[in-house]
């Protein structure tokens, strides 16, 4: 598949067969998180894989009740481990860096026929008491992956005119 169609392809999928991801796709997609860049290459991240039925049920809860974060067989938690770090731009890097390596995650998995969702409504500090992730460190994106059992519609997005202007802002 070509990256192009994997970007067109993509959608946010919240309803999933009841069946597991076979380990070397799960590989290949926490192998993209990896390969992502980050600022100064530093990689300041970790990613929590969720296979526990118990665990993922209760990250649905933490997540306001979106019941299908339990339904689906993996549930990723992409974690910044400096969110003090600040670039020069003003912008935490680990939003962007996390933001990143999460989408060469919903890539692969397009590729590997998977489908799955970013989640960023979420209690901070509940999914951090579930996993026992230490309060220093950032939650970023849960990211429920399985096997779709129903195919969202198409993208509704803005045209190019709508959303790019050159030289100046406009």
């Amino acid at each position: 598949m070509e990256v192009k169609e994997a970007i067109r392809e993509r959608r946010s999928v919240r309803a999933y067969e009841p069946r597991d991801i076979p380990e070397d796709g799960l590989s290949k997609i926490l192998e993209a998180a990896r390969l992502a860049p980050s600022a100064r290459n530093r990689q300041a991240w970790k990613f929590i894989v969720v296979r526990e039925q118990h665990l993922r049920e209760e990250l649905a809860r933490a997540s306001a009740a979106q019941d299908f974060v339990g339904e689906a067989p993996v549930v990723i938690v992409a974690i910044g481990l400096d969110p003090e770090y600040i670039m020069r731009c003003g912008v935490p890097a680990y939003a962007v860096d996390l933001a990143i390596a999460v989408d060469h995650m919903t890539l692969q998995a397009v590729e590997l026929g998977l489908g799955s969702c970013w989640i960023g409504a979420f209690y901070q500090n509940e999914v951090k008491k579930i996993l026992n992730i230490p309060d220093r460190y950032k939650v970023v994106a849960l990211l429920p992956i399985g096997y779709p059992s129903a195919s969202p519609g198409p993208k509704n997005r803005k045209s190019l005119e709508e959303i790019v202007c050159y030289e100046t802002f406009k």
